[in-house]
């Protein structure tokens, strides 16, 4: 959860002060004021799907070349 969605879960549901949410925060008053005042929705950010490093080899099992492993 963002900074944003926490800071006004502190002063709707919490009914917390900006001063309260200041302290708790360690943001200055006018910080969060400015945040409670804006009305902008935190953007959410999705991880793209991407194959994994491994995905190249498949499903190809990897032995050893030489017997020198095997000690």
């Amino acid at each position: 959860m963002g900074l944003l969605n926490i800071i006004r879960l502190m002063k709707l549901r919490e009914k917390q002060s900006i001063r309260e949410i200041s302290r708790h925060t360690g943001l200055s008053r006018n910080t969060i004021a400015k945040y409670l005042n804006a009305g902008t929705i935190e953007r959410t950010f999705t991880v793209p799907e991407r194959p994994s490093k491994l995905a190249l080899f498949g499903k190809r099992q990897i032995r050893p070349t030489s017997p020198r492993w095997h000690r």
